[in-house]
């Protein structure tokens, strides 16, 4: 997910999210009709939050599926490369992991 993207879904759950908890504050005090009201808010945008996370959720696993069958492309097509990447990953973890 880009940097946009992720930008542009963060701030709409974080309102999301906040705009549910405001009614259901209120509910607390609230008593009757108006807390009914308050509640029935709060669910709705709870809804609306869940929904949203759904769908980020969709975009999420989708290109992460993308990434996974373009890796598989290139270790497919570059072995020797993949092998030498993979080797220098390793030695590098491995020094870095031994460290004092």
């Amino acid at each position: 997910m880009s940097e946009a993207n992720r930008e542009r879904l963060m701030p709409d759950s974080k309102t999301i999210f906040a705009d549910a908890e405001d009614p259901l504050k209120q509910a607390t005090s609230a008593t009757g009709e108006r807390a009914s009201e308050l509640r029935e808010t709060a669910l709705t945008r709870l809804t609306q939050a869940k929904e949203k996370a759904a769908d980020v959720q969709v975009i999420v696993v989708g290109k992460g599926k993308r990434a996974v069958h373009a890796t598989d492309d290139y270790v497919h097509e570059n072995p020797w490369a993949s092998l030498g990447i993979a080797a220098g990953v390793g030695v590098l973890a491995g020094l870095l992991l031994n460290r004092k």
